[in-house]
């Protein structure tokens, strides 16, 4: 999160992309969807068990953080 919050969603993705777990499955589909692959970030919230989120990019990075800051 914090290199997606230094606007490197390189660098965000490629530590993501082999990290196990939901939580960063979830964050794996955020990015994706950040770049407009919804397929793909669609795949990747069923990899962490969530629905495709019903509101927007800001406010979904907000959960984000409010998820692994608490």
């Amino acid at each position: 999160m914090w290199w997606l919050g230094k606007n490197n969603w390189d660098h965000a993705h490629d530590l993501i992309d082999s990290a196990p777990g939901s939580e960063n499955a979830w964050v794996h589909a955020h990015l994706h969807r950040i770049e407009g692959d919804e397929s793909n970030a669609n795949y990747w919230y069923r990899r962490a068990g969530r629905e495709t989120p019903d509101y927007g990019l800001s406010k979904e990075r907000d959960v984000l953080l409010a998820f692994f800051l608490d």
